[in-house]
């Protein structure tokens, strides 16, 4: 019998392109997109099951999960990965003035937009490293800045015709952010036009953040204000902490990055929340 040459071919369904290592990098974004949707919907994922479904090795796979539980968007565990959850330890000021600062900027570029057209109004900042990025947009304009946070206080200083405000309170060392009743009843007898929060996750149940007196405070503020408007990046998207300071319907806006799974985003929009990716 003849020698026969045999030749291996691989084959892929039809319209459906192989991911080679370019198109691995390529799509990464994409499939890592459709990861944190499929951990809002179910809550676990499986990187055999991701391997089948996109047609990738598991390699690749746990090169993603780990890309995203190192930005704080999911926890890996044996086999796979789950949501952030209460328990995680919260990071530091310091910590999260130098984390995803790129996105933070673009998010408080974004979030400027907002600004009341009245230079007069008066303008509500969350203590926080996404709501000092304001800072430098609120340049020119001479109404009251009300804070908690006596570091934002100092840098909105450097704007001269700023009418600063700090609330008072006991200042937590780990947020640099003043916290309790004190802080709480002098909310209470205010009514800003416009109110720039931060969080620690961000999930289906709405807003939260570890530390119960930090909560009450956030609470405190979203009911004070006209316009409520959360500076979230990604890294607190499918994370839940201990205390919900407000639902999803509490807040009129939330300014993020591009990164939001579509299935969340849908949910936020039905809430009747405006969403602006930056």
């Amino acid at each position: 019998m003849g020698n026969l040459d045999v030749v291996a071919t691989t084959a892929h369904p039809v319209g459906r392109r192989p991911f080679d290592e370019a198109g691995e990098h390529m799509y990464a974004r994409e499939r890592q997109r459709q990861i944190l949707e499929a951990l809002t919907r179910t809550g676990r994922v499986a990187v055999t099951d991701l391997s089948a479904q996109f047609e990738v090795t598991t390699e690749t796979v746990r090169r993603d999960l780990d890309q995203l539980a190192d930005r704080g968007q999911l926890v890996r565990v044996h086999g796979g990965a789950v949501p952030r959850r209460t328990g995680d330890v919260e990071p530091d000021l310091e910590s999260r003035r130098v984390t995803n600062i790129a996105a933070k900027r673009r998010i408080a570029l974004a979030a400027a937009e907002l600004l009341p057209t009245d230079p007069r109004s008066a303008v509500l900042l969350d203590a926080g490293s996404s709501t000092a990025e304001l800072l430098p947009h609120l340049a020119g304009r001479r109404g009251p800045v009300i804070t908690n946070a006596p570091a934002i206080a100092q840098g909105a200083l450097v704007h001269t015709d700023l009418e600063v405000h700090v609330l008072p309170g006991r200042v937590r060392p780990t947020t640099a952010a003043a916290v309790g009743s004190t802080t709480v009843d002098a909310l209470r007898a205010l009514h800003p036009e416009i109110a720039f929060l931060g969080c620690n996750g961000l999930d289906i149940e709405g807003f939260t953040t570890p530390d119960p007196d930090e909560a009450a405070v956030k609470a405190a503020m979203v009911s004070s204000a006209a316009k409520r408007v959360v500076l979230a990046d990604s890294s607190k998207i499918g994370a839940r902490h201990l205390v919900t300071f407000a639902a999803l319907p509490e807040v009129d806006t939330l300014v993020t990055d591009a990164d939001i799974p579509t299935a969340l985003l849908r949910q936020l929009i039905d809430a009747g929340i405006e969403v602006i990716t930056a």
